[in-house]
């Protein structure tokens, strides 16, 4: 069953529910009201023979004298009720008077009524003992005292009638009866109506939710939902659109990222192949130098492949550090040294400014002086560069202090759209992914991780100096 059928049934079936117990209850108290008000009105009616027998007894002293037996009694209670409702026989002001409906006729006469239907009476002593009348131990009776000189010297005892069988109330009890049906079969519709509009809304929005879901497991990313709404559904659409924009933006990069690896991992692997295939046929001497060629592009292979297995490390959280303190005062002076006869070779002057007073940072030396190799090969190799400056200076950033690594170039630069990608996996400036221009795209990435692992930031700028500026922050201690 549909989760909209099973929610409208439930709905209705539990407010037709309280609609139809609240009928009986209602029902039934009406009619408890209406039997205590006959009952209530029989007692009044009753009165002026309480204050008689009163009098009478003043007088005598005994019931004996008041009462000599049960007819008497008994003709005492039919005079007193006479012209009132509760008359047994046709008086001025007795329903008795109109011919019953032939329904009710025939109703009344398949058998005698039932005895608590029926008032009987009885006259009490002081200790509530029967004297006169008819008292039975299996109905309940409402006592009205007999008062003489404030002592109750008996009891006028009327029986509770527990239902009513004809009468005027009657007539009411069973008008009301229709009003209340009438009523509770109007409020079922409303209710059916209601619940039917109230499930519709409610499932409506989990029914597109659920297609759109569908969506996205066929693969189809650019489903959207546009459900205005102020409730938890319309988060949960919100959340949905956010879910189903991250998932078209991994499965592009996902896309991009084949491409590129499998393009990465081709092209060397197709230039050594060539060069070992022409060499066993013949065609190029298995000389040095050819050797060294196909040995250079097995090396760039190589490195391709640790550089996507460290990545793939540092996403997993293989990546290991080894922190110490570590002061970038000295480990600026050695990186100067040790890349001076490399950028002499490619004609390239490389300037340190260092203005830093507080340089100490707790760091793996081993990574960051990874971190700059691959930012100053990245420079040498692709930036078509003649001068890299590499500035240090302490900063301030949100009650914490950092030292900022500004590492300058003045080469061919990066338009600004590109900026913000350069630390993405295998991202390439140009679009022929010719690796001579724009190289594998891993070095950055791999950047981005070790200045994570010692909890700093990297960001690409563009350079004062024309070409592209990595600026590096980390905490000192």
């Amino acid at each position: 069953m549909k989760i909209h059928n099973k929610l409208f049934l439930i709905l209705f079936s539990f407010t037709f529910s309280i609609i139809a117990g609240l009928v009986v209850l209602i029902q039934w108290s009406i009619g408890q009201g209406v039997i205590d008000y006959v009952n209530a009105k029989e007692i009044k009616a009753l009165e002026p023979l309480v204050i008689k027998l009163a009098t009478q007894y003043e007088s005598s002293a005994s019931w004996d004298e008041v009462i000599r037996d049960n007819k008497s009694f008994r003709r005492l209670i039919e005079t007193e009720l006479q012209s009132s409702q509760f008359s047994e026989r046709p008086g001025p002001r007795s329903r008795s008077m109109r011919p019953p409906p032939p329904e009710r006729a025939r109703f009344e006469m398949k058998g005698p009524p039932k005895p608590n239907n029926i008032a009987h009476y009885a006259l009490l002593d002081k200790n509530k003992q029967p004297i006169r009348g008819r008292y039975l131990d299996e109905l309940t009776y409402i006592n009205t005292p007999i008062i003489v000189n404030n002592i109750a010297v008996g009891y006028i005892a009327v029986s509770k009638r527990d239902g009513l069988v004809d009468g005027y109330e009657l007539d009411f009890l069973e008008q009301q009866t229709n009003y209340l049906w009438l009523i509770a079969i109007a409020a079922a519709l409303f209710t059916l109506l209601l619940t039917f509009l109230l499930s519709r809304h409610l499932v409506s929005p989990v029914k597109q939710i659920a297609t759109g879901m569908h969506q996205l497991t066929q693969g189809n990313f650019t489903t959207k939902l546009t459900l205005d709404r102020k409730d938890e559904l319309g988060q949960l659409s919100e959340d949905f659109n956010m879910l189903a924009f991250t998932l078209a933006k991994d499965e592009k990069v996902r896309k991009r990222w084949l491409a590129n690896i499998s393009h990465e991992l081709r092209t060397p692997m197709s230039i050594l192949l060539g060069e070992l295939e022409a060499m066993l046929l013949g065609i190029r001497e298995p000389n040095t130098q050819n050797i060294s060629s196909a040995n250079d592009e097995a090396m760039h292979l190589k490195r391709l492949i640790d550089d996507l297995h460290m990545l793939n490390s540092a996403e997993l959280g293989g990546m290991h550090y080894t922190m110490q303190p570590t002061d970038l005062t000295l480990l600026l002076n050695t990186i100067e040294q040790k890349y001076q006869v490399l950028f002499e070779q490619h004609a390239i002057n490389i300037y340190v400014f260092n203005s830093a007073t507080h340089a100490i940072v707790q760091a793996d030396k081993t990574r960051l002086l990874q971190l700059f190799d691959n930012i100053l090969m990245n420079a040498v190799h692709y930036a078509q560069c003649t001068t890299i400056t590499i500035t240090a200076e302490n900063i301030s950033k949100k009650e914490q202090s950092f030292i900022e690594l500004s590492i300058e170039d003045n080469g061919v630069g990066v338009e600004s759209s590109h900026l913000a990608h350069l630390f993405e996996y295998l991202y390439r400036v140009d679009g022929a992914r010719n690796r001579q221009e724009g190289g594998a795209g891993l070095g950055l990435s791999i950047c981005k991780h070790i200045v994570e692992g010692h909890n700093g930031e990297i960001v690409a700028e563009k350079a004062d100096l024309g070409g592209l500026a990595i600026i590096i922050r980390l905490p000192t201690i």
